[in-house]
């Protein structure tokens, strides 16, 4: 399945105009198009970005990441959605999204999890970055990483090598890029610190998930996920240990 992607970091994209047809844009494209400009939220807090009528009409919580279809005007929002469309577009390929009903809805349950982990997550990270992270949000961030640990280490056991049927999923790709953005924790012990606050992600915790870490490790080194994602765990996991 070829998929065209279009992207840049979370401070480069205050500088885009949010569309199909997204691009970087010039300043005097800033004066020009000062209507589309809209007040950010979650993220982006207070910025101001260039958002088009068609991408607001196609991707209605206006948020980032942001898929289309092949003509521009049908959205899908939220990432594990874009999963899914992907994995229902070349399952002829390779059945990413399950061999049967059953399947596809065990990897949906992961999917769901997955989102409720991510919504505290996401809070803890984004207050890491901003300087706001309290003791607070640390515990909530601890509690639900704790709760989505336990459920995955029970759903794996030492004779399984993915979390759903007996190849690779949806499941696994969520799984792998939950915890490699959560490792983005390393990157702000100064923040947490100060606060008098330990890292969530500590040495000792793989031996609390043996099975989660294990099937972390395979993953990074899987021949599909090694290109994109093993420079970016790398990177977290040398400013861990510095």
């Amino acid at each position: 399945m070829d998929v065209e992607i279009r992207g840049a970091s979370g401070n480069e994209l205050r500088d885009w105009l949010w569309d199909y047809d997204a691009r970087p844009l010039v300043e005097q494209e800033r004066q020009s198009l000062s209507s589309l400009s809209r007040t950010g939220r979650v993220g982006l807090t207070g910025a101001q970005l260039f958002k088009t009528d068609a991408f607001l009409e196609a991707q209605p919580f206006g948020n980032v990441p942001a898929a289309f279809g092949p003509n521009g005007k049908i959205g899908i929002f939220e990432s594990n959605s874009i999963m899914r469309a992907v994995a229902r577009l070349g399952e002829a390929t390779f059945p990413l999204y399950g061999r049967d009903a059953y399947e596809a809805s065990r990897i949906d349950s992961f999917l769901d999890v997955s989102l409720v982990f991510a919504r505290d997550s996401q809070i803890y990270l984004l207050a890491l970055s901003d300087g706001t992270v309290d003791a607070a949000i640390h515990a909530r961030a601890k509690q639900a990483f704790a709760i989505y640990a336990s459920g995955l280490e029970q759903a794996l056991s030492p004779r399984r090598d993915t979390l759903v049927g007996n190849g690779i999923s949806l499941a696994d790709i969520c799984f792998a890029a939950e915890l490699a953005l959560f490792m983005n924790e390393h990157a702000r012990v100064e923040q947490l610190s100060e606060r008098g606050l330990d890292k969530i992600l500590h040495a000792g915790l793989r031996n609390d998930y043996p099975l989660v870490f294990a099937h972390f490790a395979r993953l990074v080194d899987h021949e599909h996920f090694r290109q994109d994602l093993k420079p970016y765990v790398e990177k977290l996991v040398s400013k861990a240990a510095a």
